[in-house]
């Protein structure tokens, strides 16, 4: 029977949590940890072996080097700074450490072989991810990043509060760059076969402040950065719940950095955008029906994307 493996790179905040996210549910067979601080990779790899005994699944974690990556299923980075954020709110500015780190990891990574998923995560997430796209030539797809994954869920949970009804029954997506100039096409949002503009001409449930709930779901991981100087928690679960349904081909829709080849009129761009999750990865996106506000809106994302990675391939 086939072992599920996945190499981590980068075992930080995030890093570790993805790790305990895969293995307090099951999701990974075999783990291993590559981080340029090789005592970091210990410890994590040592305080999570103690936790096995207590989980429902055996789970292999070791540590490792890039030559071991390749024949993992599926491989994360989630190679960071987050420091660098403590002047600017802008996810951009952590170009200046996750770019070279990538252009560092990129060659070692296709150097070991390894020709399956990668899942980024590092910030500013659609121009690494792109990045890490050129440099690695896997298919289309098979490269792509967690995007507007966690905007989106953020979006919901907003949207649960406000009108009372549970969050797996609401459908909203967070789009464009995964950054401040995200937003959410209010066009799609839904509360199960209902739009949500529908629903507000009946009940005052959906009358809201729509532009206040996309500034409190942008600002949101500026909440918690600044209350322990990382975020940790949903962006693992984001990237576990992305993992899971790969592993089972769910072909579950998932806004994702995914790459676009004409989809909503772009292309040569990662971008977050729903897109079907499955076992070759982000195997499609999920075009909406924008309204023409809304369109105008998401080719200017893409405009500053295309800006971001004409930098990052410069330097």
């Amino acid at each position: 029977m086939k072992t599920r493996k996945i190499g981590i790179i980068g075992v930080g905040h995030v890093g570790a949590h993805v790790l305990s996210a895969l293995v307090t549910q099951g999701i990974a067979d075999e783990i291993v940890l590559i981080d340029t601080n090789p005592a970091k990779s210990a410890c994590e790899c040592q305080d999570i072996k103690d936790s096995i005994p207590y989980m429902p699944h055996r789970v292999r974690v070791s540590v490792g080097d890039y030559p071991d990556l390749k024949d993992c299923d599926l491989v994360v980075n989630a190679s960071g700074k987050i420091s660098i954020l403590a002047e600017t709110h802008d996810r951009v500015e952590e170009m200046k450490f996750t770019v070279p780190a990538a252009k560092g990891f990129i060659p070692k990574v296709k150097a070991s072989g390894f020709n399956g998923i990668f899942l980024n995560i590092s910030n500013p997430c659609d121009i690494i991810t792109a990045e890490i796209a050129k440099g690695l030539g896997l298919p289309k797809g098979h490269v792509f990043g967690t995007g507007t994954g966690l905007d989106s869920a953020r979006l919901i949970s907003h949207l649960a509060e406000k009108t009372g009804i549970d969050h797996k029954s609401i459908t909203a997506y967070m789009i464009g760059e995964h950054g401040n100039s995200q937003f959410a096409p209010w066009s799609q949002v839904a509360f199960g076969s209902h739009k949500l503009d529908e629903l507000a001409a009946e009940d005052e449930r959906f009358r809201f402040d729509r532009d206040a709930m996309i500034k409190e779901t942008v600002d949101g991981a500026w909440t918690v950065f600044a209350g322990k100087s990382c975020t940790e928690y949903a962006i693992a679960a984001t990237a576990a719940r992305i993992i899971r349904a790969i592993f089972h081909d769910e072909k579950a829709i998932i806004p994702v950095s995914a790459p676009l080849d004409g989809d909503f009129g772009e292309h040569d761009v990662f971008a977050g955008v729903p897109a079907i999750i499955g076992k070759d990865g982000c195997e499609e996106v999920v075009e909406l029906h924008l309204t023409d506000e809304e369109l105008e809106h998401f080719h200017q994302c893409c405009a500053g994307i295309r800006e971001n990675i004409k930098i990052a391939d410069e330097m």
